[in-house]
């Protein structure tokens, strides 16, 4: 597991060091930093999955896109610098990366590993050292799942991708019915299977689903002489399958969260932004405590949201004893305003306890309900 991520002159971030547990959500106002730390780990990933030999941190792929250095790196501070650290499994990773302001790639110009200095490899493998030795850490990176905000919307069609080339669902979702189907058969972790299901992935994908749209139902049908397959969907035990079109838009937004989690295997990370769209209050805190018993599978999980539903969730799954509290982490994070006076930190981290409890609640930390009645009340 990924315990620390440090950044330093990326994005928003004069210098940031963010301890990471099990489940880690991340809350705040909008550009305030959040999707930063989601970025910064997605570039690991695409850099090493795309080009597995580059010596340059890739800034534009299939998982992220993030423009030239000048956008990247804090122009206060870094100018044409910035370095990512990671601990994992109780071992320090650190890298420097340096670019023209125009660029699109950014040069690995140190590397630390341990109490060791590389200084500027002139070979690396999935941003490791050659020779260095193994490190399960960059295999950690390759399988990383980044589902960001912006997912595929209902298709009559979806492509089957082998899985050698698509192994997880990808960013928007896009890889999720190949993975589903060409995986069906595929044992799921024993500390997330419900129990009254096969423990394969397909069954298993049906029943969570169920969880979140009661009744639900999955058909995948393949196409003669085409690597592609239709999706039914269907929305009552009582009703056929439709195309997803003709359902509610949440089922095809859900889809990809779930089969993501299903498919993931012990240590694997999921970073997941905004698990809450499309989904109904209720169905949000349902996702929250979902969440929460992936990550008590062994199953690294990392999430950017603004639902107060999915914050209760997890808390709701606490208290539940799903999970011990002090592997849930909480980070809320603000705007950094260089032009006023501010002492209250970039990041701040309330800790939940075994009753479920938060211990401090910031200005802006999901307080808008409070806000909202408050002002009714008196009215």
């Amino acid at each position: 597991m990924i315990t620390r991520l440090d950044l330093r002159h990326f994005k928003c971030f004069r210098g940031l060091r963010l301890p990471l547990g099990s489940l880690t959500l991340l809350s705040g106002v909008n550009a305030s930093g959040k999707s930063s730390v989601l970025h910064a780990l997605g570039l690991f990933q695409q850099t090493i999955r795309e080009h597995e030999w580059s010596r340059r941190l890739l800034l534009n792929g299939v998982s992220v896109q993030l423009g030239v250095v000048s956008d990247v790196v804090d122009q206060v501070y870094g100018r044409r610098e910035c370095e990512i650290g990671l601990v994992h499994a109780h071992r320090e990773y650190r890298w420097r990366f340096r670019g023209d302001r125009s660029d699109m790639s950014m040069g690995v110009s140190a590397v630390h590993v341990g109490e060791l200095d590389f200084g500027e490899p002139k070979v690396l493998r999935r941003l490791m050292p050659a020779g260095s030795g193994k490190h399960p850490l960059a295999e950690h990176l390759e399988r990383l799942t980044y589902l960001t905000a912006e997912r595929m919307g209902p298709r009559e069609v979806y492509q089957l991708d082998d899985p050698q080339v698509a192994p997880v669902v990808g960013p928007t979702g896009e890889n999720a019915v190949s993975v589903l189907h060409l995986g069906r058969d595929e044992v799921v972790l024993s500390a997330l299977r419900l129990g009254d299901r096969p423990p394969t992935r397909w069954w298993q994908v049906i029943g969570r689903m169920e969880q979140f749209f009661p009744g639900c139902g999955l058909s995948i049908e393949a196409i003669p002489h085409a690597n592609a397959v239709t999706l039914g969907l269907r929305t009552s035990l009582s009703t056929e399958f439709h195309r997803p079109i003709n359902t509610g838009f949440g089922l095809t937004q859900v889809l990809p969260l779930v089969v993501a989690a299903v498919s993931a295997r012990e240590g694997d990370l999921l970073l997941i932004e905004n698990p809450e769209v499309h989904l109904h209050p209720s169905g949000q805190a349902a996702m929250g405590e979902f969440l929460v018993e992936v990550a008590a599978a062994g199953v690294q999980v990392l999430i950017e949201t603004h639902s107060d539903h999915i914050l209760n969730g997890v808390r709701r799954a606490v208290k539940n004893g799903v999970h011990p509290p002090d592997d849930v982490l909480l980070h809320f994070f603000r705007p950094r305003d260089e032009s006023k006076e501010d002492e209250r930190p970039q990041v701040e981290s309330p800790a939940i306890d075994l009753a479920g409890n938060v211990d401090t609640w910031p200005e802006g930390f999901f307080d808008q309900f409070d806000k909202d009645t408050s002002f009714f009340a008196g009215w």
